[in-house]
C-alpha cells in the first residue's frame, strides 16, 4: 500500500478515488512515564517514554487507515494527514492519533 501525504502519487495517475478513509489510536500513558517526563520538563532533555508511545499509536493508526483502504480495494491512500492530542484525565494521560486520507486506485 502507497501512503503519501502529497495530493498524487509520484509518477503514477489516479484513475479513480474510492472513498476518505481514517484511522484511530488512543493509548494511555502509564503514571511512570508522566512523573518521568515531568522531571525531564523541570531539567530539560527528551521523553522517551512519551516518544515511544505517540510512535507507537501512530503506526497503530496508520495500520487502521490502510487496512480500511484495502477493505475498499485501494492501491494507494492521499493526502494523509496526521493528527496528535494529548488529554488528561484524572487516571493519567491519554494519546490521540488520527490518520486521515483519500482512498484511491492507480493506473
Amino acid at each position: 500500500m502507497i501512503v503519501t501525504t502529497t495530493d498524487n502519487v509520484p509518477g503514477r495517475e489516479t484513475a479513480q478515488h474510492l472513498d476518505i478513509v481514517a484511522g484511530e489510536a488512543i493509548l494511555g500513558v502509564n503514571v511512570f512515564r508522566d512523573l518521568f517526563a515531568g522531571v525531564r520538563d523541570i531539567i530539560g532533555g527528551r521523553s522517551g517514554g512519551y516518544q515511544k508511545a505517540l510512535r507507537e499509536a501512530r503506526n497503530h493508526a496508520m495500520r487502521d487507515m490502510e487496512a480500511e483502504a484495502v477493505a475498499l480495494g485501494a492501491d494507494a491512500v492521499i493526502g494523509v494527514d496526521i493528527d496528535y492530542e494529548a488529554v488528561d484525565t484524572q487516571k493519567g494521560s491519554m494519546l490521540m492519533v488520527s490518520c486521515n486520507g483519500t482512498a484511491v486506485k492507480l493506473r
